[in-house]
């Protein structure tokens, strides 16, 4: 359970800002939707691979 402390007299738009950025960084939204469907071992490594080749192209075209 997520808690956010409200000072008082504090805007309830901003402490739904504040909730929302919470719920945002424990994860549990990215991790529901990674449960959805089971993905290969296999898959996930090449994913992880070609994400590493796009990432050195990248920094390769920014030192040129």
């Amino acid at each position: 359970m997520l808690i956010i402390p409200i000072k008082e007299g504090e805007n309830i738009e901003r402490a739904l800002k504040k909730y929302k950025k919470k719920y945002e960084k424990t994860g549990v939204l990215r991790q529901l939707r990674e449960r959805q469907a089971f993905t290969k071992p296999s898959v996930v490594s090449r994913q992880g691979r070609l994400k590493a080749v796009y990432k050195q192209k990248l920094a390769i075209n920014e030192v040129q």
